[in-house]
C-alpha cells in the first residue's frame, strides 16, 4: 500500500514567543505540521530547508525583517511559492496587504484561527 503524500507545513512567522507557541500548538492539535520563525529573515532561512508550505501566517511588526519586507522578498525571490496563501496576524492593520488572503486579528481566537487555516488550506473542520 502506498504511503500518503506528506502534508505541507504551515509556516508561522511571529516574533512573540507566546503567540507563536500558542498558534503552533493549536494547529498541531488539528493535525498540521507547523514550522515557526521569529522574524522574516528566519522564515526565509526555513524555506530553504522545508517543503513548500501550504499557508504562511505572517506577523507584520517584527525585528530583523518585518512582515512587508518578508512578503516582498518571498514574492520576488521564491517563484515556486507564488501561489502559497499568506494570512496576516496583526492587532494594528485594518485591511490586508496586496497579495495576502486576509487578516487574523490579535489576540488570536482559536476557533477563528482554525476556521481560517482550514479555509485557506482546503481542509474541512
Amino acid at each position: 500500500m502506498a504511503k500518503p503524500a506528506p502534508r505541507k507545513p504551515v509556516l508561522v512567522v511571529e516574533d512573540d514567543e507566546d503567540v507563536r507557541a500558542a498558534v503552533a500548538e493549536i494547529l498541531e492539535g488539528e493535525g498540521y505540521e507547523v514550522v515557526v520563525a521569529a522574524n522574516g529573515r528566519e522564515a526565509l532561512d526555513e524555506l530553504v530547508h522545508v517543503a513548500s508550505p501550504c499557508l504562511i501566517l505572517l506577523d507584520l511588526r517584527m525585528p530583523v525583517m518585518d512582515g512587508p519586507e518578508f512578503l516582498r522578498r518571498l514574492r520576488a525571490d521564491w517563484p515556486r511559492l507564488k501561489d502559497v496563501p499568506v494570512l496576516l496576524l496583526t492587532a494594528v492593520v485594518t485591511e490586508a496587504l496586496p497579495d495576502t488572503r486576509g487578516i487574523l486579528r490579535k489576540p488570536i481566537i482559536p476557533d477563528e484561527l482554525v476556521t481560517s487555516v482550514h479555509r485557506l488550506t482546503g481542509r474541512s473542520a
